[in-house]
Order: structure tokens, then C-alpha cells, then sequence
């Protein structure tokens, strides 16, 4: 049996390499190009030329299925985005030129700073009271660098919250003397808003035509009316007619006092040292916090609530 299996398999390559010389040969298939004819004209680039510059030229957004427009600023979807761009502006500085030395508020330039209502004018965006107060915080802390060392973009970035203004001409008008011997100094506190016409004389004193006392029922409220007088003990030299309006009592007799003193100093400008120390030349722009709904007062709530 071996012997017949080797001889089949004798056979089956015989014929094997017999049938591949006698296979007929494949002739290569000739390539060749279609030729395309194209008319052109003087003025127009050839193809070749016109595929190749059409190739060169990159095409934008290739496989890009969905798209959006991006925003030009961070602030596009507030509520306030000029403001907003305006704050992240100054914020970046502050932060670029936070190493730089500064000097006490007291040498720091005087600058005219821009208030609120002018500055929601200038935008026209509902600015925030707290975040201007947020971005004037930022802007004065940038006026404390030295001014020899302050980078010209912090300068420019300063116009922003400035008046066009020339702080050094904005001057009082001083107070004088007329003919009748009397100054008018003029006060305001809270509401309220005085005239004291100051006179030499014998210590009168007239709230709207009435004396001290029957004006203010308050002992408390007859010494502010008249502190002026009394610190620089100047009480009994001159005369006072004081006219007021608005306002509560406390609010009309510290009115008073700063009118006095204003007046007290057109009379003896050496007093100005002692009425500012005893507190009198200054006004005091504290107000009145508004009331709550819900509250009894400002913060004070209610004992109980009915249900």
C-alpha cells in the first residue's frame, strides 16, 4: 500500500508541472490617458494652474459637523458686560503690577473720580452701587503706586474712572463779609439743611424765629446746635439766626453746627485749627439706613409674626 501511494503521489506532481508549462501567458494590459480637450483663453489660467492653487488655498472647518459663534468677550451673556470688561481689565492689572511701591494715601495724585450716576450714564448699564464700589476699590489701589514708576497702561486704564476735570480749579468760594458785618455759612446733615447768618453781638441765638430751647426740646440737640460757639468759647461774642428745613431735629441741629462753624471762620480764620479738631468743620455723610420690608426699622424685626 506505501508503495502504491508513493507512486500516485509520483504522478500528481508530474502532471502538475506539465499543465503549468503548457498554461498559456497573460499579457499585460497596455495602460494609457484619456486625453481631455480644453479650450482656453488668454484670460483664463490654465487647469493644471487652477488645481493647483485651489489646493494650496487650506479650506476651514473641514469635518466640522456642528458650530457655534464664540463670544468676543467673557461678559457677552451679562447683564453688564462693558462694566464687567472694564472690571476684569483693571483687575488683570492689579494683579500684572501688584509688586510695584506705593505711597500713603495722602501723597497718592488727587484724581476726580468718576460717581456713580456719571458713570452708568456713560455705559448705560444698571451698575451695581457695591460693584462700583468694588472696581473704585481696585482703581484707587492702582493710584497708590509711585508715580515715577507707573507703567503708561495703569495711566490710561485711571482715565477710565475720571472726570474730565481739573481737580486744583474746583475751589470753594470763601466765605465773606457783608456789609451789615454778618457771614452766612451753610450746613447739611442727613435731610436737613442750615443758613446761620453770624453777627457780633451779645450771644442771641434764633432757630427759625424761635429761641434755642424752643426749638429743640432735646438738651442733647441745644449743645450740637451750638458746639461751635462753645468749643472755641466764643459762645457769648456773636449773634446767630440760623433758618432750616428738613429733616428731624438731630439731623437740623448738627446742620446747624457745621453752618456756624463755616461762618465762625469768614469772622476769624485762626479758629479753623480748633474747629477741626473739635469736629465741627466737616460734614458727616452718614445716612439713615433705609427700612426693610418685612421689618419693624432698618434691621429690627418684628416680637411675632401673625399667621
Amino acid at each position: 500500500m506505501a508503495t502504491i501511494a508513493s507512486g500516485l503521489r509520483h504522478a500528481r506532481c508530474a502532471s502538475s508541472i506539465a499543465a503549468a508549462q503548457w498554461r498559456p501567458s497573460i499579457l499585460p494590459r497596455s495602460s494609457f490617458q484619456l486625453a481631455i480637450r480644453s479650450i482656453t483663453s488668454d484670460s483664463q489660467k490654465p487647469p493644471s494652474l487652477e488645481l493647483e492653487a485651489a489646493e494650496s488655498v487650506p479650506i476651514p472647518y473641514q469635518g466640522v459637523t456642528h458650530a457655534r459663534v464664540v463670544p468676543a468677550t467673557p461678559s457677552y451673556f451679562s447683564r453688564e458686560p462693558q462694566f464687567n470688561d472694564l472690571y476684569i481689565g483693571i483687575s488683570k492689572l492689579l494683579t500684572k503690577y501688584n509688586h510695584l511701591p506705593t505711597v500713603p494715601p495722602s501723597e497718592a495724585p488727587q484724581m476726580p473720580w468718576t460717581k456713580l450716576e456719571e458713570m452708568r450714564a456713560q455705559m448705560g448699564e444698571p451698575i451695581k452701587s457695591s460693584h462700583y464700589a468694588k472696581v473704585m476699590r481696585v482703581a484707587k489701589r492702582l493710584n497708590l503706586i509711585e508715580p515715577s514708576l507707573r507703567p503708561q497702561e495703569v495711566k490710561v486704564a485711571l482715565t477710565e474712572f475720571t472726570r474730565d476735570i481739573n481737580p486744583f480749579l474746583n475751589m470753594p468760594n470763601p466765605i465773606t463779609i457783608d456789609k451789615f458785618g454778618r457771614a452766612v455759612g451753610v450746613g447739611k446733615r442727613k435731610e436737613s439743611t442750615a443758613r446761620a447768618f453770624v453777627v457780633e453781638g451779645t450771644g442771641e441765638i434764633l432757630v427759625n424765629g424761635k429761641t434755642l430751647s424752643e426749638a429743640f426740646g432735646r438738651v442733647h440737640d441745644r449743645e450740637s446746635a451750638v458746639w461751635a460757639l462753645t468749643a472755641t468759647e466764643r459762645l457769648d461774642k456773636y449773634n446767630v439766626w440760623v433758618l432750616v428745613e428738613g429733616g428731624g431735629t438731630t439731623g437740623q441741629a448738627e446742620a446747624i453746627t457745621l453752618a456756624v462753624a463755616k461762618a465762625l471762620v469768614a469772622h476769624e480764620p485762626a479758629l479753623k485749627t480748633a474747629l477741626r479738631r473739635a469736629g465741627c468743620i466737616t460734614r458727616d455723610p452718614r445716612t439713615v439706613e433705609r427700612k426693610k420690608h418685612g421689618h419693624v426699622k432698618a434691621r429690627k424685626m418684628p416680637a411675632w409674626v401673625k399667621r
